[in-house]
């Protein structure tokens, strides 16, 4: 009986890996607009404004943008 070799057995073992979990750029995406909308809303209550809660809106969902693009395009340490 031939025994075969684990290594070459599958022949999809030698593709690329995925780079992250798409969980982590829903969880950067809503923790960014969770946390940066929470602070423009103390912000609005401070200093009262109304409009300072739709920038924090959208200054966490850049940074979130931000935090998933330079996550997943990290180079690859082959």
């Amino acid at each position: 009986m031939a025994q075969q070799n684990p290594s070459s057995s599958n022949p999809d073992d030698h593709h690329e890996a995925p780079k992250g979990d798409p969980w982590h750029a829903f969880g950067y995406m809503v923790s960014g607009v969770f946390v940066y909308g929470l602070g423009g809303w103390a912000l609005d209550r401070w200093l009262g404004t109304t409009f300072l809660v739709a920038v924090g809106i959208l200054l966490g969902a850049g940074f979130g943008l931000y935090m998933t693009w330079s996550r997943f395009n990290r180079p690859s340490a082959n």
